[in-house]
Parts: C-alpha cells; structure tokens; sequence
C-alpha cells in the first residue's frame, strides 16, 4: 500500500496568522518548523500501519516550505518545487491520499486563514453553483485518479467541511478556530500524537473511503475581490467574464481547473 501526503500550511497545528504562512514574514521559518514536525508525525503514523511508500507533497505557495533536514527517513520522496503543471505527483502510484495542513474555503466564520487559493485576490468560488475550497478541489483531483482521500487534519472548521463532503474520511482536528486570525491550539506533543494515531487509523479505515468526484464537465464561477484582478479575455480564451468582479472556466478535470485559477 502507498499513500500521497499532500501538505498545505494553514491547517498545521501550531499556525494561527498570516505571519507563520508567507514567506519573507518575520515567523515564516517557525511556520515552516511547525509543517515539517506534523509531516514527521504523519509519515511515522504511516509507517507504523504498515504503509509500503510514502510520497509527501509540499503544496503550500510555491512548494519550498518543509525543511528538507528535518524531515524523518519514513516518506520515500518528499516532492518539492515545480512539478511541471501536476496537482498531485506520485498518485498513480499511491493508494490513497492525506490531505495535511488543510483550512477551510474563503468565507467560513471563525475559520482560521480561511480562503480560497488567494486570500488577497479571490472572494469565491463555485463548482456547479456549489460553493469550494481547496479541499474539495483536491479531493476532487484525487477521485479523478479513482483515489480516495483517507484523512484530513486541520482546524474544526477544515474538519467539518471535510466531513460534509466525505463522511467516512478520518479528521485530526489540530485546533479550534477562533477567527481568521486566532486560535484555540494543542499543545504540540497532543497535536503530533493525534496526527499520529489518525494516521495509523485512516489507514485502517481506508477500505470505507470512496473517491470523491464533480460532475463532468466542471463548471466553475469565480468572484474576484476587485474588477482589477480579472484578465484581459485575449490572454485567457478559456475564460468567459459574467460581470465586473466575476468570470466562468470550463474545464475537462479539476486539475486542469486549478492550473487555470492559478493563472490569474
């Protein structure tokens, strides 16, 4: 069995502002200690329940936050950088997938460092007029590789927006968001221990997991912060715009969706 972690940073236990999370901050390094230790905490767990391989993403901005040194010999590949318009290298090969580190779409109250791909530039998105975040869309990557996602840990509002959407999926529930900005946090060996053992469950449990998927073709709707933001229609032909602030993308996959949003 193998299994593809991929690890955002809000979700992580220890983070609660802007600070830890973008490079060039004044806590960004502590933020990027904080990843690296629930990584080691998983991929120990991992291991523990028998996982055959194990391939750890670093999918937060531009995929250089985990301390290369201070990982643990339990993931084979720690895949960081580039990885050449792929959402989630390593999948065919994997199993299942974890997502770690994750937080709640753009708009959750109390969320903490709630959004959606941009805090700075986007106010929503929409799949078939349903409101997403990141985590449904990479849910959503994952079941269109016919892989289903295990286990989720985050905030509780990460957690409750995993569970609406796979109720059978295992959620380590690192925190508890006071506001975008403030959290109620674990103590650290609390929250490494629960990520460990929720991790040696998901993998038990993962026979219960289905993969997750949108309905075809992925129709998406995104509602920009300011008019400025949208791009000329001449440099995204792919793009339709519905008004000043808002613009629709048709696409044949979500992973060919997400590269699209990115673009902007």
């Amino acid at each position: 069995m193998n299994i593809l972690v991929m690890v955002d940073i809000e979700g992580i236990s220890g983070i609660y502002t802007r600070e830890q999370v973008l490079p060039g901050e004044c806590r960004f390094q502590e933020g990027r200690a904080y990843m690296t230790a629930d990584v080691n905490a998983c991929t120990a767990g991992l291991k523990a329940a028998g996982v055959d391989k194990i391939y750890v993403y670093d999918c937060h901005g531009t995929s250089y936050s985990l301390i290369w040194d201070k990982l643990s010999d339990d993931a084979d590949y720690y895949i960081c950088g580039s990885t050449d318009g792929r959402r989630m290298p390593g999948i065919e090969d994997c199993d299942g997938v974890i997502l770690l580190g994750y937080h709640s779409m753009a708009g959750t109250a109390g969320g903490v460092l709630e959004h959606s791909w941009s805090s700075v530039n986007v106010q929503n998105v929409l799949i078939s007029g349903k409101q997403v975040g990141e985590l449904a869309m990479d849910a959503a990557v994952a079941g269109e590789y016919k892989k289903p996602v295990i286990m989720v840990s985050g905030d509780d509002r990460a957690c409750a927006e995993a569970k609406a959407i796979l109720p059978n999926v295992v959620c380590a529930e690192v925190k508890k968001g006071l506001n975008n900005y403030g959290a109620m946090l674990m103590p650290p060996k609390t929250a490494h221990d629960l990520i460990y053992n929720k991790s040696v469950e998901a993998v038990e449990n993962m026979k219960n997991c289905a993969p997750f998927a949108f309905a075809k073709p992925i129709s998406c709707t995104v509602e920009v912060t300011e008019r400025t933001v949208l791009a000329n229609a001449h440099k995204v032909p792919y793009a339709k715009r519905l008004d000043g602030r808002t613009y629709e993308v048709e696409c044949d996959s979500v992973e060919q969706l997400i590269y699209r949003l990115m673009c902007f």
